[in-house]
C-alpha cells in the first residue's frame, strides 16, 4: 500500500492558508489581524473559531512596536514559550513556572503555581508582550495587578483554555481593557490554549518580518 501525500512543507503551508482564506470569513479584519486569525484557525483546524477572536483597537500595532523594540515576551507556561518561533526573535521568552522557589510561594499565597510565578514578571512587565494560554488565574491576577498600579505591558495575548475560569477571565479582559489602558488580543469562550496563544505571537513575528499569507 502506498500513501499519497504532499511532503513539501512550504507547499503544505501555502495550501493550508489558501484553504483557510476560502473557508473563513475574514472580512471584518485588517491586514495584520487577518494574519493572526488565520494562524489561530490553523492551530485548531476550525474556521468558525474566527468569530470568537477579539482585538483592541491598537493591539497589532502595539505588538509590532514591542517586537521592533525587542521587548520581553512573558509566558504563563512552558508550552506557550516553546511554541514561539525562536528564529524570529533575538532573545528567549521568559517563563518562571519552573523556578525553584515557585512551589513554596504558591503554597504560601494559597494559589496556583502560575499565579506565584507572576511575581517574577515584575522587572520585565513594562511594555512587554504577555502571553497567557493556559491559566485563567494568571490572567485574572495580571488584571488585578495592573488595576493596583503595576506596569502595563504593550500587549496582552489572553487565551487561557478550560471549563473553570477561562471564559470568565477573557470576558474580564475584554470588558475592562479600555478602562485599564491596555491593548489585547483574546479568544472568547472556553477555547484557547498554548497552541493558539503562541500562534498569535508567531503571526505578529511573521508580520514584523514581512511574511504574509
Amino acid at each position: 500500500m502506498n500513501f499519497i501525500y504532499e511532503p513539501n512543507p512550504q507547499k503544505i503551508e501555502e495550501k493550508s492558508f489558501q484553504l483557510i482564506r476560502e473557508q473563513t470569513d475574514l472580512t471584518s479584519f485588517d491586514k495584520e489581524q487577518t494574519q493572526v486569525v488565520m494562524r489561530i484557525v490553523h492551530s485548531v483546524g476550525l474556521p468558525e473559531v474566527a468569530t470568537l477572536v477579539r482585538f483592541s483597537p491598537n493591539a497589532c500595532q502595539k505588538g509590532l512596536e514591542a517586537i521592533k523594540n525587542n521587548a520581553a515576551i512573558l509566558c504563563d507556561v512552558e508550552m506557550v514559550k516553546q511554541g514561539i518561533t525562536k528564529r524570529l526573535i533575538s532573545k528567549e521568552p521568559y517563563c518562571f513556572l519552573n523556578h525553584p522557589d515557585v512551589p513554596a510561594l504558591a503554597k504560601k499565597i494559597k494559589n496556583t503555581r502560575t499565579m506565584a510565578a507572576m511575581d517574577y514578571w515584575t522587572p520585565y512587565l513594562k511594555d512587554s508582550i504577555v502571553v497567557i494560554g493556559n491559566a485563567p488565574t494568571a490572567l485574572f491576577g495580571l488584571l488585578q495587578k495592573i488595576k493596583e498600579g503595576a506596569d502595563k505591558p504593550a500587549l496582552i495575548i489572553g487565551m487561557p483554555v478550560g471549563f473553570v475560569g477561562a471564559a470568565e477571565s477573557k470576558d474580564a479582559l475584554w470588558q475592562h481593557f479600555e478602562e485599564l489602558g491596555l491593548e489585547c488580543i483574546t479568544l472568547l469562550g472556553k477555547q484557547g490554549g498554548s497552541a493558539v496563544s503562541s500562534a498569535t505571537v508567531n503571526a505578529l513575528l511573521r508580520c514584523h518580518a514581512g511574511m504574509y499569507f
